[in-house]
């Protein structure tokens, strides 16, 4: 494999597209007022496509599956949806090594499904797996065989398309404290930053974020949703709007409290999505900091 990235000659587009990326809706524990208020977005905006990048429910449970399908299916426009640590079944083990879907089976054609407009591609990721060689499952973990799927789906794409890459969990393989968030998430990072991914849109930690990773082939750009729940780290419910122009692609956080997108980012990714308590913790300069993480009874 060649350690040289061909140069992409963009597709030109007739219109910037605009893009609607949305995570961690947790039903269970959701916000009823922030969901109602992203549907109307979304039926106002007629985005060319809506990506969630997972964690649907709270503890997988058959009626918040069905209460999110429902919500899901109800937005006017295509949508692409990536599964989350949380969405795999935390009571059935039988079930969440076997079937582990069998109860988003209302929404089986959204889920991990590619989106393709001219010029620009939407290609999952999947970070979620049914076992890890560690304790602590609710972080990422890519499989060899996910990255093949997603890397062979790349390589297939017309020559000048771009492409976003949706995963739940943010790339990272180390955290501050040493601890990877996400297993095997630098070798991704390296085999997408070979193809020139334009982004890698994630959710799971709960605020948002616009960040660069380093690779040996380049820097990777990490895009982060906020959360449309109750469960709150930093800053209010949010969701991301992107635009797309053929050249640059832009973020802009919108939330319920109107503050501006550079207050509700995050400057590095946490290593996990609990409450920030410690000093070194990342926080937004909205610094609307949670101390009790609502559980979910």
């Amino acid at each position: 494999m060649s350690n040289t990235a061909p140069t992409l000659s963009p597709v030109p587009l007739r219109k910037p597209y605009q893009l609607i990326h949305l995570s961690d809706i947790h039903f269970g524990l959701e916000d009823r007022r922030a969901l109602a208020w992203a549907k109307q977005e979304i039926a106002a905006q007629q985005p060319d496509a809506v990506l969630i990048t997972g964690d649907l429910t709270m503890r997988a449970r058959r009626r918040e599956f069905d209460a999110a399908c429902t919500w899901i299916r109800s937005l006017e426009a295509p949508v692409t949806v990536e599964v989350g640590n949380h969405d795999l079944p935390y009571f059935n083990p039988i079930q969440r090594f076997f079937d582990p879907y069998q109860r988003i089976q209302a929404i089986e054609d959204k889920v991990e499904v590619d989106i393709d407009l001219p010029g620009l591609a939407i290609v999952p990721l999947k970070t979620v797996a049914r076992w890890q060689p560690r304790l602590n499952w609710s972080k990422g973990w890519i499989t060899e065989a996910a990255l093949e799927r997603c890397l062979a789906k790349l390589d297939a794409l017309p020559q000048g398309t771009r492409a976003l890459i949706c995963s739940h969990h943010p790339l990272r393989e180390a955290g501050t404290r040493g601890t990877a968030l996400t297993g095997n998430g630098q070798k991704a990072l390296t085999e997408l930053a070979r193809r020139q991914v334009l982004a890698v849109l994630s959710g799971h930690v709960h605020d948002a974020f616009d960040l660069m990773q380093p690779t040996a082939q380049g820097p990777v750009r990490m895009i982060g949703a906020g959360t449309l729940s109750r469960r709150l780290r930093s800053t209010p419910p949010s969701f991301n709007e992107l635009r797309w122009d053929g050249e640059q692609l832009s973020v802009c956080v919108r939330n319920l409290e109107h503050h501006r997108t550079q207050e509700m980012m995050i400057s590095a990714i946490p290593e996990d999505a609990t409450p920030p308590s410690k000093p070194d913790d990342p926080v937004a300069p909205v610094d609307q900091i949670v101390r009790i993480d609502p559980p979910a009874h």
